[in-house]
């Protein structure tokens, strides 16, 4: 039966569209219920939908962005704690000559020198060990760590390596088996040397550690700020729809009651034709 052959009152007809009216806005509260979302797609709000896309899209690229920082700021932070470790080996250097300077017994001084050799040894081992992520920034001037702030990378910092290699810090191997003073003392003057050398890098190191970390602290929070300004653009307020679908709920009922009355009016005049 196509519509057209169906006949219906004005106040049914009027009772019908409010029915269809509530059905359409239950449905869609109900589906900003499920989804905690007030535009779920461009059909409900273009702009808010765009807008939204858009702050998410920025957020997610700063996410990778912050990763890239995480593993940057571990490199820093490895190298540091690397030339923490160069520096204690340093120090046992000094200890040798020390104890060198204080003896002059020459067999003692060749066992030390032994050891100052063998130490040196150890020391170039441990820095060319420090490589982080493909990278090492202790046993060469001329390796790089570029560490991008922004998603175009046009914003960076460039960390340039040094060597802290026994040759790197200017120290050589005993010489003449520390059997002349002189030679220990010019020892003890080059690792002084290298100490100052080893506190001037690892504070290097440690400035741009704290301006990774400052960066990755300003990356999270902006990818918060991006995160919030999508979602003030485009979830529901679930009180407000749950106070809807109350309302809708109820105002369905009574449009099913008064589309009943509606049909009980047109019934009524079948009464008068018994």
């Amino acid at each position: 039966m196509s519509l057209s052959t169906v006949s219906l009152s004005a106040s049914a007809r009027a009772n019908l569209s409010s029915l269809q009216t509530t059905a359409q806005l239950l449905q869609t509260t109900q589906a900003h219920l499920a989804s905690g979302k007030k535009v779920n797609s461009a059909v409900d709000n273009a702009t808010a939908f765009f807008a939204s896309q858009g702050f998410l899209n920025r957020a997610s690229q700063l996410s990778d962005i912050k990763d890239n920082l995480a593993t940057s700021l571990q490199s820093v932070t490895s190298t540091t704690n690397s030339i923490t470790d160069v520096t204690q080996v340093v120090n046992q250097l000094s200890g040798i000559v020390t104890q060198a300077l204080g003896s002059t017994d020459t067999t003692t001084r060749l066992g030390l020198a032994s050891q100052f050799n063998s130490l040196l040894t150890q020391l170039d081992q441990l820095v060319n060990d420090a490589t982080f992520n493909g990278t090492n920034l202790l046993n060469s001037t001329s390796s790089t760590l570029v560490v991008f702030f922004n998603e175009t990378n046009k914003t960076a910092l460039t960390i340039t390596g040094v060597n802290v290699t026994a040759a790197g810090l200017k120290v050589v191997a005993a010489t003449n088996a520390f059997a002349d003073t002189g030679a220990i003392q010019t020892s003890q003057s080059l690792l002084l040397t290298a100490l100052s050398t080893l506190r001037t890098d690892a504070a290097s190191f440690g400035g741009n550690a704290t301006l990774i970390q400052t960066r990755q602290d300003f990356t999270t929070n902006l990818i918060n700020s991006l995160q919030t300004a999508s979602d003030n653009l485009v979830l529901a307020d679930t009180n407000l729809e749950g106070a809807n679908l109350q309302a809708l709920q109820a105002q369905n009922q009574l449009g099913i009651v008064s589309l009943g009355i509606s049909g009980q009016l047109a019934q009524s005049i079948l009464r008068l034709f018994p």
